[in-house]
């Protein structure tokens, strides 16, 4: 399990540079990660964070976002950015927001009557589709987890929608209940 974990992400890094190289136009070889962490800093010793590279020794004009989850990985990406644009994408799936005490973290309060007012049989994929756009958000704004989830609310929020994922891609079928959200400003 393991040594496919650390496969699968390897996969989706090296499919990251890929796509980044082909919205810039060059060869991946010529983009170096550059990851940046509102804690740690940002540069190529940098293996967390927003995602970025250098090209051609300054950093490459590109606001990215990766998320990955059930073997699939989402990007979302704008080349040659406006002055402050920023993306945050992510993709989950509803089994990995099912288990007790999820809620009371994750959710702001309106957020759960919002889904305590659902048929049981619908609340796994509406809880899933709040964490994603969460999480996509706190991507965007560069917070991550360092906010508290269940102090942000996401029911209406300009900036953010949520994907309709196709039923297959590359030939496979998607698992049920995966789900993605994309957010954007510029600031």
């Amino acid at each position: 399990m393991a040594a496919t974990l650390r496969l699968e992400f390897l996969a989706s890094r090296l499919a990251q540079q890929d796509f980044a190289a082909t919205l810039l136009g060059v060869p991946a070889s010529k983009l170096k990660a550059a990851y940046e962490c509102p804690d740690c800093g940002s540069g190529p010793d940098i293996a967390h964070g927003r995602p970025g590279y250098v090209l051609d020794g300054g950093p490459a004009p590109l606001a990215l976002s990766a998320s990955r989850s059930s073997g699939w990985v989402l990007f979302a990406a704008v080349a040659y950015p406006g002055p402050g644009l920023r993306v945050g994408v992510d993709l989950e799936n509803a089994a990995g927001t099912e288990f007790v005490g999820f809620d009371d973290v994750a959710l702001t309060a309106r957020e759960r009557r919002h889904l305590a007012a659902l048929e049981p049989g619908r609340r796994a994929q509406e809880r899933a589709r709040l964490w994603a756009r969460k999480e996509a958000w706190l991507k965007m704004t560069g917070e991550g987890l360092r906010v508290a989830p269940d102090s942000l609310e996401v029911l209406e929020r300009p900036g953010l929608w949520d994907l309709e994922l196709p039923a297959s891609a590359d030939g496979r079928d998607l698992p049920a209940g995966l789900l993605a959200a994309l957010a954007a400003t510029s600031r």
